[in-house]
């Protein structure tokens, strides 16, 4: 049988010639057969080299990431030291011969200087980025420190010292600290893990620790930097305690500006896109006629920057049109990035039912401030004369550390438990596993909180306390649990609800609302228990009140808007239910 090369023509037409894919006959024996090998070889080796380098890159994105998260943790450990006002509060009454209303001054400029300026912080990290804002908190802290410091160590007027609206600015500047660093953290965890199904947890850790700082920090003061000679001894050395802390969160401040790292936040953004996309928000902007984010020169999704460089710039070397592309898609991407961030700013303001997040917020963390600075005058009215004062085991100290504690277990407890019981949307995937799981709404868990918060000064007020000082701990307990809650709970709602791609602005616009109800409960503590004091007409104590009446209005009041608190979160729950949200 003659074989299939015999048979065929020299001027005859093969089927396989109609192969436009095929590659030519060979000319020259075994050339091109080499070629052939070494071009697979080369493929194969591309493709090698690109998995290789994909893994590479996605190793140090989670390296990154979680190298971010314990320098998030490191700052929210350090950053809440505020929280330990009440260490040092009473000592500003008795060695600088502050009034009432003046030791609530300074606590209360510290309150509004940490969250006035919330939503501009937040601004600057979504826009930007945690890192720079890392470095602000920590010039912020130690310039304040040092001023508070030096304003101590000087003493009272009297003494030559200097007059209270230093220290006011001091705190002034803590504050300020304390906002940036707080929300640095919280936001890079936000952005990197809160896609995530444990989001409610990531969140939780670095709030959880921002609670623990007061306490060990308090527990540093008072049982190391304390006054070891002299009619002061065994209380807190303020001034050293004032210098410690200056350096200490100066360094997390410059630590916190390397290690602060979003990872993969152009996926937010795409995602964002997606949501506005199919909500027809986009079809009117032009910004958004192709993807945000360009992963090619040429790629899916993108036009050829060819049709939009100007004329003069395609008339420039070839070498330089990569540069030039590249340049106007960073301009692009991030006029984009701007417009949609302020869209979701903008959807975050109209929404009413942030307004009730924010409203019940106000009327919780206000009264929770409150009773953190005030510690230690509480305890105080406890013991009037000729008592010697509280014992160890009721010491301002311990108090602080009680509500840090408890206020770190609700954090951790509720961040936790709202990512397994909390409700997820239907999937078709997992649709008959989590139909059977029991769920519970993170609003369950905030409710029960704010009324857990609400016993405790209830206890307060109605005067058990002061018949009964040792039973102080279970207040300090019932209002930390409440407090730590509803602080944990609200950010994680807010990421919920609205998405983590705008995070920083939109917690910090409803993380301004404390502010207010600081400023608010602290003026009307400090107004009814100078009040009381003027009342008892004990003109040989500094101003000093004892007793239930120096401070059961003003508690009464918080357990009042504490209840209003709940039926306003109960109304913002019934908007996201109607909207079929699962919060």
């Amino acid at each position: 049988m003659p074989s299939r090369n015999s048979s065929r023509s020299p001027t005859g037409i093969d089927k396989l010639d109609f192969d436009d894919n095929r590659r030519p006959p060979s000319t020259t024996d075994g050339s091109d057969s080499g070629g052939l090998l070494r071009d697979d070889e080369s493929l194969l080796s591309n493709v090698v080299d690109g998995v290789i380098e994909r893994d590479r890159r996605k190793i140090r994105r989670q390296v990154t990431k979680y190298l971010s998260f314990v320098s998030a943790i490191l700052s929210c450990l350090c950053a809440g030291s505020i929280t330990a006002y009440s260490l040092y509060g009473p000592l500003f009454q008795s060695r600088l011969q502050y009034t009432q209303v003046q030791v609530n001054a300074v606590s209360t400029a510290a309150e509004l200087a940490m969250y006035l300026p919330v939503p501009i912080f937040g601004y600057l990290c979504d826009r930007f980025s945690p890192r720079p804002l890392s470095l602000f908190s920590g010039v912020f802290f130690g310039l304040g420190y040092l001023l508070a410091a030096l304003a101590y160590q000087h003493g009272s007027i009297k003494e030559g010292g200097f007059p209270p609206a230093v220290m006011v600015v001091s705190f002034v500047a803590v504050g300020m600290g304390t906002s940036c660093m707080y929300l640095s953290a919280v936001t890079t965890c936000a952005k990197n893990f809160g896609r995530g199904k444990h989001k409610g947890l990531a969140l939780a850790m670095p709030i959880a620790a921002f609670g623990l700082s007061g306490m060990w920090q308090s527990q540093v003061g008072s049982r190391l930097l304390y006054e070891r000679s002299g009619e002061r001894q065994g209380e807190v050395d303020v001034y050293r305690y004032f210098i410690f802390l200056a350096i200490l969160l100066f360094a997390v401040g410059v630590i916190g500006a390397f290690a602060l790292n979003v990872v993969n936040e152009e996926e937010l953004l795409e995602e964002a896109v997606s949501e506005l996309e199919r909500s027809g928000l986009l079809e009117e902007n032009p910004f958004f006629h192709r993807s945000v984010i360009h992963d090619s020169s040429d790629g899916y999704g993108t036009i050829d920057s060819s049709q939009t460089i100007s004329n003069s710039a395609e008339s420039d070397d070839a070498d330089a049109d990569p540069m030039i592309r590249k340049s106007w898609r960073n301009d692009e991407d991030s006029r984009r990035k701007t417009w949609l961030l302020n869209n979701e700013t903008r959807i975050f303001l109209l929404d009413h039912t942030m307004w009730f997040l924010a409203a019940g917020f106000f009327a919780v963390t206000g009264p929770g401030e409150a009773f953190i600075n005030n510690l230690g005058t509480i305890i105080n009215t406890f013991y009037p004369p000729p008592s010697s004062g509280p014992p160890g085991s009721n010491s301002p100290a311990t108090h602080v550390s009680i509500v840090a504690l408890t206020s770190t277990l609700a954090r951790l407890l509720t961040g936790t438990l709202s990512d397994f019981l909390a409700p997820v949307a239907p999937s078709p995937l997992i649709h008959d596993q989590h139909s059977k799981r029991f769920t519970c709404s993170r609003l369950v868990f905030l409710l029960a909180s704010t009324l857990i918060f609400s016993l405790g000064q209830l206890l307060l007020a109605s005067g058990f306390i002061q018949s009964h000082p040792s039973s102080f701990p279970l207040v300090s307990a019932l209002v930390g649990l409440g407090y730590g809650a509803v602080f944990s709970l609200t950010p994680i709602i807010v990421s919920v609800v609205w998405g983590v791609q705008n995070f920083g602005t939109n917690w910090g616009i409803v993380a301004v609302v404390p502010a207010a109800g600081a400023a608010l409960w602290g003026a009307i503590y400090a107004a009814v228990y100078d009040s009381a004091a003027d009342g008892e007409g004990k003109g040989g104590v500094e101003r000093l009140c004892y007793g239930v009446r120096c401070y059961a209005p003003t508690f009464w009041g918080m357990v009042a808007f504490s209840w209003i608190a709940i039926g306003l979160w109960a109304f913002a729950w019934r908007g996201w239910r109607a909207r079929r949200i699962l919060v």
